[in-house]
């Protein structure tokens, strides 16, 4: 087990910036479209099955729910984007949550962005992508669900998600391959959230 996830607890859940805990700690967050396996992948990095919880309904995260580790950090659990079965009223509701904490929140370090590697590129998450970089937030990519997909194709739709970004933003992000089934990608993305301790 990491030295960062030896010990980590729940802090809180709030459906908005004003109910968050106070912002002592550097923020992880993580956010992804509806089904993308966030709870899963979340689980995954702490060595905590039950942590945060996965739901086989899309879209069950409806809060701002916090986990501090052991490490120094605050693990940030954010609803997610673009959901199929919920009315319009509520999806922006989300968004207006979602975007509330991630250009509010001064404590933000770094914003793990989910992105399914079984799929070509998806409008929603470019979008997504885009309203970040022009807010100049600091963020990464992780693919996930690798093990649900052939290797090559799973290259292929990253490389792809990557030239259709630098069509609309500057720079190229960090990108990290992960499956929750085989445990690939944790190591790397602890040492990802270490080093941004580090430079906090």
């Amino acid at each position: 087990m990491s030295v960062l996830t030896r010990q980590i607890e729940f802090v809180t859940s709030s459906p908005d910036l004003a109910g968050c805990p106070p912002p002592e700690l550097p923020e992880f967050a993580f956010i992804g479209r509806s089904n993308v396996g966030k709870s899963s992948l979340l689980n995954l990095i702490v060595g905590k099955k039950g942590l945060a919880r996965v739901s086989a309904t899309p879209g069950h995260t409806r809060l701002i729910n916090f986990f501090r580790t052991s490490g120094g950090a605050m693990l940030v659990d954010l609803p997610g984007y673009g959901y199929a079965k919920t009315g319009k009223a509520t999806r922006e509701r989300f968004s207006e949550t979602i975007a509330e904490y991630l250009a509010g929140r001064g404590s933000l370090a770094l914003v793990f962005v989910l992105i399914d590697a079984r799929l070509t590129p998806q409008a929603i998450d470019l979008e997504f992508i885009e309203w970040l970089a022009e807010r100049e937030l600091r963020m990464a990519l992780v693919f996930t669900k690798t093990d649900k997909v052939k290797p090559r194709a799973m290259q292929a739709n990253v490389v792809a998600f990557v030239e259709k970004l630098a069509e609309i933003c500057e720079g190229k992000p960090e990108v990290f391959i992960s499956s929750s089934r085989t445990g690939a990608g944790r190591r790397e993305l602890l040492g990802r959230i270490g080093e941004a301790l580090v430079e906090s």
